[in-house]
Parts: C-alpha cells; sequence; structure tokens
C-alpha cells in the first residue's frame, strides 16, 4: 500500500508540474496537446487513488478484516 501512494503522490506531483508548466510558459500548441492529453487523466487517476485509498473511520475495521468482494 505504501508503494501505491508513493507512486501516486508521485505521479500527482509530475501532472501538477506539467499542467503549470503549459499555463505559465506557453510553449508550442503541439506540447501543450501532449501535456493535456497525458498529464490531466494522469492528475486525474492519481488523485482518485489518494482519495479512495483513504478509508473512513467506520470502514477502517471492515476494511481490515474482511477482502474486497467486488461490489
Amino acid at each position: 500500500m505504501n508503494k501505491q501512494k508513493i507512486i501516486s503522490y508521485t505521479l500527482l506531483l509530475v501532472s501538477i508540474l506539467a499542467i503549470v508548466y503549459a499555463l505559465i510558459f506557453n510553449p508550442a500548441d503541439w506540447i501543450v496537446y501532449g501535456i493535456a492529453i497525458v498529464f490531466i487523466p494522469c492528475f486525474i487517476l492519481s488523485f482518485g487513488i489518494l482519495t479512495m485509498a483513504k478509508p473512513i473511520d467506520d470502514e477502517k475495521e471492515e476494511r481490515d478484516e474482511e477482502p474486497f468482494i467486488g461490489y
């Protein structure tokens, strides 16, 4: 689980830096399109993984006791 959090935080940081670079430095159009196609979905994915990884206090015991059953 810690490895997944580290990768997600790294991907989130790289995505934020790439998006900010495209907004501030105004590179060529094809670079902006590439950043938009690659790093915006990576930002959403890594943010979602980090958000879903945190259990709610009520569900913390259930997650420890029961494996994921696919609901």
